[in-house]
């Protein structure tokens, strides 16, 4: 409907802008006053229509041909009068259409932004208005809108002028605008000034709202009278006159309390305070004197002027009395400033200033045993006497507690604590069942649980508490409990403390223990309670990362509990990496053992988890596809290693099937190599033929992987030629040939080698040429020197470092040759 109504409006003004152009252009010079008039006042209406619509441009056409309407509407007139008083009355009939289209063009003028413009036309109106008395409060109403649009714009200087000379034309006419509209437009021009925020506006802000009180005392002026005073930072005297001024005119509480308030948020406590003196005797004698003396006792307090407050309140009380009683909803609002201040007191530990607020809260309650908040006020009573180690106060603050209110979760939580500290382990094994079964139900039967209240940390907390004061029993209980409440682990962690880590590491070997006895192995209870804390053990292991030895216990701990679980696929996975993370961490630690029976007991340890990890792996390929993981490459390297530390006599049989193995992989066949002459291992041997697989496979693949080969080569050559020296023992020279000619054939095809290691390739032939040299073995010693000249050619930005020097040492060693010619018939 709204929309049909829409299209309907926009249709008949499209048809009157039609018309008024058809009208138009059926003028002209000889048109009739009565054609002139109706352009006129077609243009009038059509302009104003297209303002109102926001289209001001256009709206600026209009009202232009309707003022050259009046002009010539007026020459005609002016030509026909025949006396004074008929151009007078003509006169006048036209001033009244031009009032009208100035106006519209200010207006126009202001939302196209044009001050100037609107500022002329306007002025010209007001210049009007001893003719048209009438149109005062038309013009003052213009002038005020122009002053609320600026204002929305942030244009305050323009807002300022249209409010001014809305309440100057206001002025005029007295009978036309009241006062109480000429106060609203003084306060929307202190306004207006205020937000101009400059320190020199400050002062025709306050000049402003004290005419607009005058013209029109509201308590919204007075308010902002005194939100003026204190953004512009007058003096305290100022402040205090404006009080006062604000009591003699009788104006309401609550108006005097938010004046107090406003006068303590902008910190001149002086004045608030004195102002709220003065109110709290002015007002004695109101019924709601209690919300001031309220007000006066919360300003005290977060000010820490304690001495006055606790006056106050003693006042309240002895008016409870005499019967000047509060009101319930007063007496609430008390409650929650004596339990703030005690609150504070307690962050900051003053447990005895703390109590004493609270001791105020108690002496205004009632008899009234069913009170669950004195119930809260007697648990936080309880907690500081905790803190202040006085248990019978607090056993007895405890004990009204639970009289009245002995199903809430925060009343059993301190009977449990004061039967712990008293060593009573049935009233706390009794009151952390009797918790535990609160938690289960719904909250709101309960006091709702923030995330620092939650259950799980309620129990952590419980089970801690119990820890640090010896009584491990209830200790176990609490973390059974907090065991089935949440599915979780990691979030049981987070909220436990270490101590709580050890215990709970001890209460599962306990647990453990009593399955070990034969405590319903099958039964699904025991299952899920093994699964929940081989969970947390391994989460302890996993937190453990820094300290080895812990982790590994944490880990083994794990795999044990594991076993009382159903052995499905996660079971065996987890089994698996348990015993893998074991092994890993007794063969590092055996790796830094100090003696040698202490590494012989960490290797042997080691073996014991490889060969349980291998029966648990050969489990767990039969349940899928597991081609992916490195579990039996890292057991074959991890056996390898201790054999091969403990020089096991079994070493080579073990490897026989190793080297028959398909999917090992190069990196496996250098790791080998690696262990093998790691001390105090020593098989070069091994070392040799792994490093060789290592190169045959590299080969194998379409694409070389030039460094990895580079490094494998490296080894190898290092390994056969250490120090210069070719190792014979280990292979023939000209098998070591062979594995440098590999490599120069590698760098010729292919890019990427590395140059350093061209160089060291170089320079280990050279010696090797050296060698033989100083060995009376002179074809050798050429032949090697020769291909160490053959991998300088292939050395990059290196090659002009060293040719120049490795030039002339080939041809000096060359001239030594042919010197002794005779020996080379001495060269085996």
């Amino acid at each position: 409907m709204n929309v049909l109504c829409l299209w309907v409006s926009d249709y008949c003004f499209a048809v009157w802008y039609v018309a008024c152009k058809l009208v138009c252009m059926c003028g002209g010079s000889a048109a009739s006053e009565e054609a002139i008039r109706r352009q006129i006042l077609m243009n009038m209406k059509t302009g104003k229509g297209w303002v109102d619509v926001g289209n001001a441009v256009i709206a600026d056409e209009f009202f232009q041909a309707a003022m050259a309407g009046l002009e010539q509407l007026y020459v005609k007139l002016m030509q026909r009068s025949s006396t004074e008083i008929h151009m007078a009355l003509h006169k006048i009939a036209m001033e009244r259409d031009l009032f009208k289209v100035l106006s519209y063009q200010a207006e126009a003028a202001v939302a196209q932004g044009d001050f100037h413009r609107a500022y002329t036309c306007t002025l010209r109106c007001k210049d009007m208005l001893m003719r048209f008395p009438k149109m005062t409060g038309y013009l003052h109403i213009l002038c005020y809108n122009f002053g609320v649009e600026t204002h929305k714009q942030n244009k305050y200087e323009e807002s300022s002028f249209w409010l001014s000379q809305s309440y100057d034309i206001g002025k005029m006419d007295k009978n036309s605008v009241g006062p109480e509209m000429l106060a609203k437009v003084l306060r929307l021009l202190a306004t207006a000034y205020v937000d101009w925020d400059d320190q020199e506006y400050y002062d025709k802000a306050l000049s402003a709202i004290n005419l607009a009180n005058k013209e029109h005392l509201n308590p919204s002026g007075l308010f902002f009278k005194m939100k003026i005073l204190l953004k512009s930072e007058r003096a305290n005297e100022e402040l205090l006159e404006a009080v006062m001024e604000i009591l003699h005119l009788d104006m309401s509480l609550d108006f005097c309390l938010n004046v107090a308030k406003l006068l303590m948020d902008h910190e001149r406590e002086s004045v608030g305070f004195y102002f709220m003196k003065i109110i709290c005797e002015h007002f004695k004698s109101s019924e709601n004197i209690g919300k001031a003396l309220l007000l006066y006792i919360d300003m005290l307090l977060q000010r820490k002027e304690e001495l006055l407050a606790k006056e106050k309140i003693d006042e309240i009380i002895i008016g409870q009395r005499t019967g000047r009683q509060l009101t319930t909803e007063l007496v609430v609002c008390l409650h929650n400033i004596l339990w703030k201040k005690a609150a504070r007191s307690f962050e900051v530990q003053n447990y005895a200033d703390a109590l004493n607020w609270y001791y105020y809260s108690l002496r205004f309650y009632a008899t009234d045993r069913t009170d669950l908040d004195l119930a809260k006020l007697r648990r936080n009573m309880a907690s500081c006497y905790l803190h202040l180690k006085q248990l019978d106060k607090a056993k007895e603050a405890v004990i009204e507690a639970e009289q009245r209110d002995p199903t809430n979760i925060f009343t059993q939580f301190y009977v449990f604590k004061i039967a712990v500290l008293e060593g009573n382990s049935g009233r706390a094994l009794q009151a952390i069942t009797t918790l535990e079964k609160l938690l289960e139900e719904d909250p709101k039967e309960n006091e709702l649980l923030t995330d620092r209240d939650s259950p799980v940390m309620l129990l952590s907390i419980a089970a801690h508490f119990a820890l640090e004061n010896g009584q491990q029993i209830v200790a176990g209980k609490a973390l059974e409990y907090l065991a089935q409440y949440s599915e979780d682990p990691q979030q049981v962690l987070t909220a436990l403390k270490p101590q709580d880590k050890i215990f709970l590491f001890i209460a599962a070997l306990q647990k453990l223990g009593q399955s070990l006895n034969g405590e319903a192995l099958n039964s699904d209870s025991r299952a899920k309670e093994a699964h929940w804390f081989r969970k947390i053990a391994w989460n302890l292991a996993v937190q453990c990362g820094k300290d080895l030895v812990t982790m590994r216990e944490f880990f083994i701990l794990s795999y044990k509990l594991s076993q009382f679980c159903p052995s499905d696929q996660v079971i065996l996975i987890a089994q698996k990496t348990c015993l893998l993370m074991a092994a890993a961490v007794d063969l590092e630690q055996g790796r830094k053992a100090s003696t040698a029976f202490e590494q012989t007991r960490l290797l042997n340890r080691a073996l014991e988890q490889i060969h349980k990890c291998r029966h648990t792996w050969n489990l767990l390929k039969e349940t899928g596809d597991f081609s992916s993981d490195p579990c039996e490459t890292l057991l074959l390297l991890y056996e390898f290693e201790v054999k091969a530390k403990m020089n096991d006599p079994l070493l080579d049989s073990f490897l026989e099937s190793v080297w028959e193995l398909p999917h090992l992989e190069s990196k496996t066949f250098e790791t080998i190599a690696s262990l093998a002459v790691e001390m105090p291992a020593h098989y070069p041997s091994i070392a040799l033929k792994a490093l060789k697989e290592a190169l045959l496979l590299y080969k194998k693949k379409e694409s070389i992987d030039v460094l990895k080969y580079s490094k494998c080569m490296h080894n190898l050559i290092n390994l056969l030629v250490p120090d210069g020296v070719p190792s014979t023992e280990l292979c023939p020279l000209e098998e070591v040939w062979g594995y440098f000619e590999d490599a120069l054939s590698l760098i010729s095809h292919t890019k990427g080698y590395p140059e350093t290691e061209i160089l060291w390739l170089m320079i280990k032939s050279w010696n090797t040429g050296i060698f033989m040299y100083g060995r009376n073995k002179y074809v050798s010693a050429e032949k090697w020197c020769g291909l160490a000249l053959r991998f300088l050619d292939r050395l990059g930005s290196l090659k002009r470092s060293y040719e120049t020097q490795m030039n002339i040492l080939y041809s000096e060693l060359v001239e030594a040759l042919d010197r002794k010619k005779g020996s080379l018939f001495n060269e085996e």
